[in-house]
């Protein structure tokens, strides 16, 4: 098991730090004004644009699925109800923002992360039992 520590913790922190490496080379390569809200500044504009989606998107999902979406257009009826499922039960929460972290941000990486752990964890056990 303490051969595995080193490899669980790199599957945990990997992703996490390609994230913020994303985030922050796109936040100091971009030439557009980012979208102040609630104090914070993001990374993209809230202007509304049909070359590409904006925080505009955000609130108005309909322009963006009329002007940013291509591959994925014959496929709306089996993705809206899942899509719109999930905002309005954030929503239902009474705080969007905190359920939205809490929700996408933490609990369903992490619930994805133990399956994988589980996954490799099993995967060992069979190779183990096959090499005798």
């Amino acid at each position: 098991m303490r051969k595995q520590i080193p490899l669980y913790i790199s599957i945990l922190l990997i992703p996490i730090f390609l994230v913020v490496l994303v985030n922050e080379y796109s936040r100091l390569t971009s030439k557009e004004e980012g979208s102040v809200r609630k104090g914070i500044t993001a990374i993209n504009s809230s202007v509304k644009t049909p070359k590409k989606c904006s925080w505009y998107c955000h609130s108005d999902t309909g322009y963006c699925k009329k002007n940013h979406t291509s591959l994925l257009k014959n496929h709306f009826s089996a993705i809206d109800p899942l899509y719109f499922g999930i905002i309005k039960s954030l929503h239902s929460t009474g705080d969007y923002g905190l359920a939205n972290i809490v929700f996408l941000v933490v609990l369903l990486p992490l619930f994805m992360y133990l399956l994988l752990v589980k996954s490799i964890s099993i995967q060992r056990k069979i190779k183990k039992l096959k090499n005798g």
